[in-house]
């Protein structure tokens, strides 16, 4: 009897229907005889829908509060997923994050897992009953409500599966698989058979949909495989494992295009030591993750500085940095949010030379102008006009061959 952890994001429990469709898929499991704790996200739309709720009640939510509204998204979708199992004859209980003994730190809205104790998921599991965890949320040490971020719920169980040594973890979504691109954009990307964490890590962290990338390097640390399916059929996925050497055989795994991407430009900074580390360091101070990052050279003592960062996080940032520039006596900060980011994975680049210069080839054959480069080991991202990415993302994908051949 094996325990299997199974993850369903919102468009899979997106209504009565889909969530008795979930219900009659974990109930398959269990008659083949396995355990099952079920992880699902808030119907899809639900978490939008109280974002924008709280907002028109408060222009500024207090992030504490936030936390507390947005888990009911996830906590409706537990109750209605263990009534439609009891409703086919299968005993089910609920959980909250914090029931399943999800203990995160203290920070509200992007809350880190610290600890996970499932002594209670055990011992329902033992009596028999599939288990349903609010994925998305746990509680701090005081036990305050606390939310992981948006597609938090991936983590959730990936999470579970390691705390409770699960035998497969599976990750239900409306795709069946990861693809070397998104196929809406790009006709002939071609569905995956298996992916290395790093280059699944770089995908996720760099746009791609199909996970989040926090849940992604909590799998690698914990040696958690596990595979990305549809919840509309029965279709093998894509398994996310360690590295083999059969897959540095292949340059680039895949292709993604991030479009929730935001530019800041801060001129005339006055050129000397300590000013990048000023300003770079109040936005950490404020749990803003920043991307890029470009410092042209100086001119007449000045230097103009660019970077970017999620459209989220664009007032946030520009808040944080809008006094510092002033203070220091640099030019008015402009932002650009009709950008997008083109990345390119694989783990095949540490072996492989010309990636770069094939893929500034393949943009300028489209007459797509490259705004910022970055690399590392096995990727490299450009930034370009939000207008082009869908042409530039096809470019690529046919450039290095990735199509269905």
């Amino acid at each position: 009897m094996a325990l299997i952890v199974k993850k369903f994001g919102g468009t899979s429990v997106g209504n009565p229907e889909r969530i008795r469709n979930v219900a009659a898929r974990i109930q398959r499991t269990r008659e083949a005889g396995h355990h099952v704790v079920a992880v699902v996200s808030a119907m899809s739309g639900v978490t939008d829908g109280l974002i924008k709720l709280a907002r028109e009640v408060n222009s500024n939510p207090n992030e504490r509060e936030m936390d507390v509204l947005l888990a009911t998204g996830e906590q409706t979708t537990i109750a209605l997923t263990a009534m439609a199992l009891q409703a086919l004859g299968q005993k089910a209980v609920s959980l909250t994050g914090a029931q399943a003994g999800i203990v995160t730190d203290g920070v509200h809205t992007k809350a880190k897992i610290a600890n996970i104790t499932p002594k209670r998921v055990h011992e329902l599991l033992a009596a028999g009953h599939v288990v349903i965890v609010a994925g998305f949320q746990g509680a701090n040490s005081e036990g305050a409500i606390t939310t992981l971020g948006r597609g938090g719920s991936d983590l959730t169980a990936i999470a579970l599966a390691a705390a409770l040594k699960a035998d497969l973890c599976e990750i239900y979504t409306d795709v069946d698989g990861v693809y070397t691109a998104d196929p809406r954009i790009v006709k002939g990307a071609r569905k995956l058979d298996e992916i290395s964490y790093d280059e699944m890590l770089e995908l996720a962290s760099l746009g791609a949909k199909v996970m989040q990338s926090r849940s992604v390097e909590f799998a690698k640390k914990f040696k958690v495989p596990f595979s990305v399916r549809s919840s509309m059929n029965d279709n093998p996925g894509t398994l996310v494992k360690e590295e083999t050497r059969k897959m540095e055989d292949v340059v680039i795994r895949g292709i993604s295009v991030d479009k929730n991407q935001a530019k800041i430009n801060i001129p005339k900074v006055p050129d000397r030591p300590g000013i990048a580390a000023r300003l770079f360091k109040a936005l950490a101070a404020v749990h803003l993750n920043v991307d890029m990052i470009v410092q042209n050279a100086s001119t007449e003592g000045f230097t103009d500085i660019s970077f970017t960062v999620g459209k989220d996080d664009l007032a946030k940032a520009r808040h944080v940095i809008e006094p510092i520039a002033k203070e220091m006596g640099a030019g008015a900060v402009a932002d650009y949010q009709k950008i997008a980011k083109l990345s390119l994975v694989g783990i095949g680049m540490r072996s492989h030379s010309g990636v770069a210069a094939d893929l500034f080839e393949a943009l300028a054959e489209n007459q797509v102008n490259i705004q910022m480069i970055s690399t590392s080991e096995i990727k490299i991202s450009v930034i370009i006009d939000a207008a082009d990415a869908d042409r530039a993302m096809n470019a690529a994908h046919a450039k290095f061959g990735l199509g269905i051949s």
